[in-house]
């Protein structure tokens, strides 16, 4: 059977089992399993299983996921989540959108302490929703704005989807950590300037500027983000002055979180399990895709079909810039069935050879790989963040997918500026690792 017909019937089955309501990891490893059974020579698919799923797990680098997952855990169940939305508050307020920014601004600070958009979406929603609500700010635009920022989480570093593409493309997790600082800025700005467009152009949907507070206020309140902005300071400097490795900066992290969180008064017995159980649940869903998606590649492997690919394409002779949009849009496709990781890991090893002979970076290609994630956390059906603001707003799917909508086209913009400018994503780790 040609290579086409067999890659055709394992998509339609993958499909299949998809739409069927199958687990995704299941549905990768059933996929994974029948692809095995085109192998020529008879290679048993058992054995390929168990040792492709251990050596894919058993990685000191995938163990700074628990920990950065426990980090926003224990962050997410105390209360120094609100007070940062409390220190950002009083400074927006002449700025065209107001406490709209806030949105913007709460999800780049927490999801560059938390690396999970689902905690970064559902953290802030559900400090940020009420607030705008209680005030009259347009809901829609607040969805909207949350959906978009709430996958800062993965793009701000320390991140756990870069951990997961570092370990799949076998590149520096540290350098891809650091590629990530400028663009996360560039989508916030990106966020805000249309924020305040609409506001600009909507004045009759945003309530009147509060009254001014004095500039003692305003520092008082600000003192609300100290606890956060010095367990950023930590990992970042451990990172950018190589004090420590990726995975042990995770530890830090979750060691100086727990620390500030007692030292607030914040943790509770309560709120410290229900961290470790969120972050075993989590954990182990991620694990289970990893597993499910290696055996998937690994059984591509052996029929050849990712070669084939990658000869098929390599044929088209496309120039760099087509090869980017090519691949925007199978991402953006293939996002409205797959969750981030999965994309990740079941098309890093056959993207990666385009992507190097077409002259980008892998570490670029990381940034890029996680802004179109991002899209996908964005995108009906199976966006995460989608899910979790329509379970804290009460409002039907297709009202917070039409809400994200706008951001949406701000990630493809943002795709387009890093490509056609490069250096926003790799002057960082060039100043920090000179060849």
């Amino acid at each position: 059977m040609a290579m086409i017909e067999i890659s055709g019937l394992l998509l339609l089955f993958l499909l299949g089992l998809l739409a069927g309501g199958v687990w995704i990891a299941i549905a990768l490893l059933a996929c994974g399993w029948v692809g095995m059974q085109f192998v020529a020579g008879g290679i048993p698919a058992g054995s390929v299983l168990a040792t492709t799923i251990w050596g894919n797990s058993a990685s000191w680098t995938l163990a700074a996921l628990p920990l950065f997952i426990w980090m926003g855990e224990i962050l997410f169940r105390t209360r120094l989540s609100e007070e940062m939305f409390r220190g950002l508050a009083p400074w927006l307020n002449r700025i065209p959108g107001r406490l709209m920014h806030v949105n913007v601004l709460a999800c780049g600070i927490f999801g560059s302490v938390s690396g999970s958009s689902a905690a970064t979406c559902a953290t802030v929603a559900k400090i940020a929703l009420p607030e705008l609500k209680k005030r009259g700010y347009d809901e829609k635009l607040a969805l909207g704005s949350l959906a978009g920022a709430g996958t800062l989480g993965i793009l701000i570093p320390p991140s756990i989807t870069m951990v997961v593409y570092a370990v799949a493309a076998n590149v520096s997790i540290i350098q891809v950590f650091l590629a990530g600082f400028l663009p996360g800025l560039l989508v916030m700005v990106l966020y805000s300037g249309y924020i305040a467009i609409w506001s600009m152009a909507n004045p009759d949907k945003a309530p009147p500027p509060e009254p001014p507070s004095t500039f003692r206020h305003k520092l008082k309140e600000s003192a609300n983000l100290i606890p956060v902005s010095l367990l950023i300071a930590l990992i970042f400097a451990a990172l950018l002055f190589g004090w420590a490795t990726a995975t042990e900066c995770a530890a830090w992290g979750v060691v100086a979180s727990v620390g500030i969180a007692w030292w607030s008064g914040s943790l509770s017995w309560q709120a410290f399990w229900l961290s470790v159980m969120g972050t075993v649940r989590v954990t182990c869903m991620i694990m289970l895709i990893l597993a499910g998606a290696s055996f998937m590649s690994t059984s591509m492997a052996y029929t050849g079909i990712p070669a084939a690919l990658a000869t098929w394409v390599d044929g088209l002779h496309l120039s760099p810039y087509a090869l980017v949009a090519a691949l925007t849009v199978m991402y953006i496709i293939l996002g409205t069935a797959l969750d981030g990781l999965s994309m990740i890991v079941l098309t890093t090893t056959v993207v990666i050879p385009m992507i190097k002979s077409a002259g980008f970076d892998p570490v670029w290609f990381g940034i890029f790989l996680v802004l179109v994630v991002e899209m996908a956390e964005v995108s009906p059906p199976v966006g995460f963040n989608l899910f979790v603001l329509q379970t804290m707003s009460g409002k039907d799917s297709n009202f917070v997918a039409l809400a994200s909508l706008p951001f949406f086209f701000l990630l493809v913009v943002a795709v387009a500026i890093i490509t056609i400018f490069p250096d926003i994503v790799m002057i960082l780790p060039r100043l920090a690792f000179p060849a």
